[in-house]
């Protein structure tokens, strides 16, 4: 069982792969002010003065759109995702990817099998998925980065 569900996760990753994205939680924002290009849609918006963070919203050409949000440091701390395909979590994760897998796939696991809605909650970091065919919706983010003054909540 823990096999197929681990061989589903790849086979998902796999289709996912080919969706312009360059996000990577923890890192660089995946589409740079300056550099939108014919697959995305930038629209960048600039929280309020209490709590200074930068949301970068990007339309992918499947309709999805991604949220990344930026701390004053330029890293990005979390994801945001909703739209009729579902986010290409293997990029917008980057190196935190292995971790979700291995987090959804024991959560699945410990359900007896299945897949749908997920949370993956371990130290460092959180992945909140959900939706049905033709609506995803998600997050993903650092608990330890976020900026002060600012929760989960918050994360749109």
């Amino acid at each position: 069982m823990r096999t197929s569900m681990l061989c589903a996760a790849t086979a998902m990753a796999t289709l996912v792969a080919g969706i312009p994205a360059h996000a990577e939680l923890g890192g660089a924002p995946s589409w740079p002010a300056n550099c939108a290009d014919q697959a995305t849609r930038l629209v960048q918006h600039v929280s309020s003065a209490e709590v200074p963070y930068i949301v970068n919203e990007t339309a992918l050409n499947s309709g999805t759109v991604v949220r990344e949000y930026l701390a004053q440091s330029g890293t990005v701390f979390a994801v945001v995702w909703h739209g009729p395909q579902m986010a290409p979590l293997n990029t917008l994760l980057g190196s935190y990817f292995p971790s979700y897998l291995q987090g959804v796939s024991a959560l699945h696991a410990a359900q007896g099998g299945g897949h749908g809605a997920a949370t993956v909650q371990q130290p460092g970091l959180i992945v909140q998925t959900g939706g049905h065919m033709g609506n995803f919706t998600g997050r993903a983010y650092l608990p330890g980065s976020l900026p002060q003054g600012t929760s989960p909540d918050d994360l749109q």
